[in-house]
This record gives structure tokens, C-alpha cells and sequence, in this order.
């Protein structure tokens, strides 16, 4: 090899040493998967330009959530990520790694997976980086006083102060968001409103929503439901509401939810779990605050897609973790932060207690498709009371041969998605023939798509079928020093127990270009780059996050939104109505059982702990009737 290029790269990799002098290295590299041991490996990519980001989604085995695409902390690694006395490790062990790596290839042992990996030779620079296998992980427990706000929280939320238009609109209560909301919409009615803020989720009763501020052409103003997730981030993007309130939303949704449910189950039954396959960073914050607020050990364990090997198991409707002894443990509560197709790895009916039960997932909150059906369902039922779930111009069940007819009747300008990827992943804009063409000419692995219109500026937004009162254009930012105006979105997280819902977090995202008047005005930038606010972007086939556009509910970032106390409310009342649709979509899903369980005793003592396990069953003939997808279906059935 040339000498130069030798000294190049041993130059690159001192240069990189130097900066772990100050913070404890990055092990493991990849997504939210691998372990490590305190080894610190450096792949071959390091040495090579990253490509450019693709402004399109990918497969929905592949989707992550937005702001959660850096969080590569797994549980083994919130060990490993100090020394055996919690403090950082030292430059000094870095810089012996470091040498020996570029001296010759190195072996890193990652006591997690029991697996070994070669750091690429110099000469292998050119020669891509082996994917990380997410396998062979073993849950670990989580005791009462591991809560570290630092671990849970993005610095930069560490440091930020409340908003006070924001910390006003959480602390309204839903009795004054009712009394306003209706004084400001006097078509509602207020008994109907009450009723449906003290709903109780009965499959759905954690959830959050993105939301568009928009506007018509005749100038009103309004928030819109883009989609309802079952599994939210948002926690460590939320500023505290109160300092000495450190657990923030966090504390909420376990105290308000998750503790309410638990309450069903003996705790001789078994332990409780939090169980992920992504954001490690917000699914231990929940692990450490359950483990306070109980008083009792929590496992976290990390459930991967296609995983040969995880540490869940289910037996008999009974979850069970595997802990690092290779014992397995009986859990009779898991909180469930698995995001991607959660069917192929949850049972539908369990005997385990799940926040969310996965059938809120089918039901719309990982399915675009049953969401759309049951917004339509609900809005035929508040017919009357002035409330509606308000969602651009849909049309489900499209074959990708229908796209292009259905993309022409909307004037050229749509949005597609393939209806069970999430966190803005599977979502292609169009706006010109050629972004049609690209999206023709990708292969899917699901049959059927939804179409909507599209939601742009003044002069190329969607023509809707509705007329001038369906067409929605941004409001976007406050237009900033050189008068661009930048398209956003807004989470609203939401918690349920019986008395009814609150909010627990909100953030807002930026897309990466301004707003073009015109889209002639730049051929060069493409819709995406307007329109697309979510903040994870895939460089050399790894996800890392911009998250330089999240915009924060402090002094700083919320005056950019240009929004006020209604706005939230009303953003706040739309997410409330379509966790509501997608709950009672779960429940016409789920049948009684027939015969009923009390004709027919159980067959085993122990089923007696467990009522709730035999009274319903899922109905597919219904589901594949409102959901005709038989890729789907065979997840589901398999």
C-alpha cells in the first residue's frame, strides 16, 4: 500500500483518538442494536465520504422512527458505556485500540452477542462495512434509583426552559380546553366533547400524532391529522414542565396508564418488562421510571425483527424474558415499545398485559389503511356535534397500477404511502412525472397503497375532490431573515386511563428546504426537500438523524411555529378523536368469543388469573375484508 495512504489514515484515526479524550467512546457503530464491551470500532466507512441521503423511504422493515435513529445505546450498552465504577472510560484504553487498529486488523469481542468482528485493514478501505447482526441480546434488570435525566433527554432539552404558552396549555385541564374550544367553535357540542375526553381506550390508550397547521384558500386555519402512531417518541424531546418533576412524561404515562393497568394482574405472576427495537434512549427512561414508581425490578429487553435468537418468548399466552444467566422469567405486564410489523412477534390475544396490545396496531396505528376506514367510521358517528377527524382527501386499497389514475385526478399532485411503515418512512411526494416514474419503477412488498392529496402551497397543493373547503395549504414558519418560509409538523403524545385523556409531550420538525411559491421557481429542489419533516436520513446504509430541524416547546423554537394556546388545543382535540376512531376500530376487530368463557369452564387452574385472555377473539374475516392485503395477512396468520 502507498505509504501516503497509510499515513493518512493513521493520521485519521489519532485524529479521532484525540476526541475521546473528552468523551467515552462510541461502541458498537449501527443502529439500536449491537452490544459492546468498551471496545472502540471503527469501521472502514469512517475512512470514505458518506453518500447523499435518499429523499425517499425505504422497505418497512427498514423504517425507523425520526428522532430516534441516533439513540444506538442498547441495554447492554448503557452498562458498558462507563467503566465498572460509572465513570468514563479512559483516553488512555482508546488510544491503545486505536493504535493496534491501524497497525493491523483488530478483533472486537461483543460479550452481548457472544460474536466476534474484524476492524477492516487499511487496504480494505474500499470494501463495505459488514451490517451489525441485532441478535442474541439478554434482557438486563432496571432497579428503583437507575433514572438518569441525562441518559433520557437530549442535552439540548436538558438546558431548555419551558415555553409558557406551553406550559399554560398542559396545565389547562380538560374542562377548560372544553370551555374554550367551544366558545371559540359554538357549532360543537360541549356534551359531546366532554364525553369524548373522558373516553377510556380500551386496546389504545397511549398514542401520538403528527399534525399539520394549515390553511384554505379562504383563509381557515386548522390542524389536520397526518397519522396516529401506537408506539411514540417524544419524551426525550420534551422540556421539563417543572424541574423538580424530573421523570417529565415519562412519570405521566406510567403513573396515569400504565400503573391503572397493571392493577389486573397478582404480582405473583410475574415480573414487569419493557420490551423495544428501537429508542433504546426512550424505552429505558420508561424502564427506570417503572422500576421507581413500583418499587420493583423491570426487565428491558431488546425484541428485533428476524431475530434467530431474542430474549422474548411466549408460552401459553405468557411472555417471557430471558435474562443474562439464560434464565427466563414470566412477565405480567410489558410495556411494548415494538414498532416494526409488532404482529409478526406479538400474539393478538395474550395473558401477558400489553401497553399497546397489538391489535391498536392493525387497527390503525401501524396500518394507514384500517386508520383511514376507521376516521370515516367515527366521523359518521359525530355527525351532528360539529367534531370530525379532519385528514387530507384518502383513497384506500389503490394497486400500484391505479396509482397513476388516481395521482392525475388530483392534478398531478399526491402523496402516496405504503400503509404499514411509519415515522415518515414509505411516503414518496409527487409533483412532476419524473417522481412518478421513480415511484413506479421501485419495487413494494405489500399489494395495496393509500393515496392522498397532496398538502403544499397556495399554487400546488392537490385539486380535492371536496372543493375549495378540502384544498389545504402550510402555514409554515415565521418566515425567518431572508423571508423563507419552512413546512412543519407537530407530535402531540397523548396517555388514557378512566378518567379519560391528557396530554404528555409535544415537539414540532422542520422539513430540510423552504416553501417554494412556485415549484418552477426551483426545478432543482424536489418536493421532498419541502415537504418531508422527518429527521432521519440513511447514510451508508446506516441511519443517523438531522436533528438540527427538530424544533423544541421552549423561549427559542416554539415563537418560529407560529402557533398559539388554540392551536394546541385544537391539535390536542384531533389526536384525541383519532385515538378514539383507532381504539373502536380495535374493539369491532376483537369479537366476543363463542360460546361466551362462562359456558364453558377453564380447563386450567392458572387460566383463572387471567379473565381477560379468552373473552374476545380476533376476527379476520373482517379485517381482510376492510384491509384486502394478502401480503398482511400472511404476516398476521404466520
Amino acid at each position: 500500500m502507498d505509504a501516503s495512504l497509510i499515513a493518512s489514515i493513521v493520521a485519521t484515526l489519532d485524529h479521532t483518538t484525540s476526541h475521546h479524550n473528552t468523551y467515552p467512546p462510541r461502541r458498537g457503530g449501527g443502529g439500536g442494536g449491537g452490544g459492546g464491551t468498551g471496545v472502540l470500532t471503527i469501521d472502514a466507512k469512517a475512512l470514505r465520504p458518506s453518500s447523499k441521503p435518499s429523499p425517499t423511504a425505504t422497505s418497512p422493515d427498514t423504517a425507523v422512527d425520526d428522532i430516534d435513529a441516533n439513540d444506538t445505546l442498547t441495554a447492554n450498552k448503557l452498562k458498558s458505556s462507563s467503566g465498572k465504577d460509572g465513570s468514563p472510560l479512559s483516553a488512555t484504553s482508546t488510544t491503545s485500540t486505536t493504535s493496534s487498529l491501524a497497525a493491523a486488523d483488530t478483533t472486537a469481542v461483543e460479550s452481548t452477542t457472544g460474536t466476534t468482528t474484524t476492524a477492516a485493514a487499511p487496504d480494505a478501505a474500499t470494501a463495505p462495512p459488514p451490517k451489525k447482526k441485532k441478535t442474541g441480546f439478554d434482557a438486563r434488570p432496571i432497579h428503583s434509583g437507575e433514572f438518569e435525566p441525562e441518559r433520557h433527554f437530549y442535552p439540548r432539552v436538558l438546558n431548555a426552559n419551558i415555553h409558557p404558552l406551553v406550559a399554560s396549555f398542559f396545565a389547562l385541564g380538560n374542562e377548560r380546553i372544553v370551555a374554550r374550544y367551544t366558545h371559540l367553535n359554538p357549532q360543537v357540542s360541549m356534551a359531546a366533547l366532554k364525553e369524548l375526553l373522558a373516553y377510556t381506550p380500551k386496546y389504545f390508550q397511549w398514542a401520538g400524532s403528527d399534525l399539520f397547521n394549515v390553511t384554505t384558500a379562504s383563509g381557515q386555519r386548522q390542524m389536520i391529522i397526518v397519522e396516529t402512531n401506537s408506539c411514540p417518541s417524544g419524551q426525550k424531546s420534551m422540556p421539563l414542565l417543572s424541574d423538580p418533576e424530573e421523570h417529565g412524561g415519562y412519570g405521566a404515562v406510567i403513573d396515569h396508564t400504565f400503573k391503572e393497568m397493571i392493577h389486573a394482574a397478582d404480582p405473583s405472576l410475574g415480573d414487569l418488562a419493557v420490551v423495544c427495537d428501537k429508542n433504546m434512549m426512550e424505552a429505558s427512561g420508561y424502564a427506570a421510571v417503572m422500576a421507581e414508581s413500583t418499587g420493583e425490578r423491570v426487565w428491558l429487553a431488546e425484541y428485533y425483527l428476524n431475530d434467530p435468537d431474542p430474549p422474548v418468548k411466549w408460552a401459553d399466552g405468557v411472555m417471557l424474558i430471558r435474562d443474562a444467566d439464560k434464565a427466563w422469567h414470566p412477565i405480567r405486564a410489558c410495556f411494548r415499545y415494538v414498532t416494526q410489523k409488532p404482529w409478526s412477534r406479538f400474539p393478538l390475544t395474550s395473558k401477558t398485559i400489553v401497553l399497546n396490545s397489538v391489535v391498536s396496531c392493525l387497527a390503525g396505528g401501524r396500518n394507514k389503511m384500517m386508520a383511514a376506514r376507521a376516521y370515516e367510521f367515527l366521523n359518521s358517528e359525530l355527525q351532528g356535534t360539529g367534531l370530525a377527524v379532519r385528514v387530507p382527501e384518502t383513497i384506500r386499497n389503490v394497486t400500484k397500477s391505479e396509482i397513476p389514475l388516481w395521482v392525475d385526478s388530483m392534478g398531478g399532485h399526491a402523496v402516496i404511502k405504503v400503509p404499514y411503515s411509519n415515522a415518515g418512512q414509505g411516503v414518496y411526494t409527487i409533483t412532476n412525472p419524473t417522481e412518478l416514474h421513480d415511484f413506479m419503477a421501485t419495487p413494494h412488498y405489500y399489494d395495496k397503497f393509500i393515496v392522498q392529496s397532496l398538502v403544499g402551497n397556495a399554487s400546488w397543493s392537490s385539486i380535492s375532490r371536496r372543493g375549495a373547503g378540502g384544498r389545504f395549504y402550510h402555514v409554515g414558519t415565521i418566515p425567518d431573515k431572508k423571508n423563507n418560509i419552512y413546512v412543519t409538523d407537530l407530535r402531540m403524545m397523548v396517555t388514557a386511563n378512566q378518567a379519560g385523556f391528557k396530554p404528555v409531550a409535544c415537539y414540532a420538525r422542520r422539513a430540510r428546504k423552504h416553501l417554494l411559491r412556485h415549484l418552477t421557481d426551483d426545478p432543482a429542489v424536489t418536493s421532498w426537500e419541502m415537504l418531508g419533516t422527518n429527521l432521519s436520513v440513511k447514510k451508508d446504509d446506516e441511519w443517523t438523524t438531522e436533528a438540527q430541524r427538530l424544533l423544541l416547546m421552549d423561549r427559542k423554537d416554539f415563537n418560529q411555529l407560529g402557533i398559539g394556546v388554540d392551536d394546541l388545543i385544537d391539535g390536542y382535540i384531533q389526536t384525541v378523536l383519532s385515538v378514539i376512531a383507532i381504539d373502536k376500530m380495535a374493539r369491532r376487530l376483537m369479537k366476543p368469543t363463542d360460546p361466551p368463557p362462562a359456558t364453558h369452564p377453564a380447563t386450567d387452574d392458572s387460566d383463572a388469573h387471567y379473565p381477560w385472555f379468552k373473552e374476545t377473539v380476533f376476527d379476520f374475516e373482517l379485517f381482510e375484508a376492510l384491509n384486502p392485503d394478502k401480503a398482511l395477512l400472511a404476516e398476521i396468520t404466520h
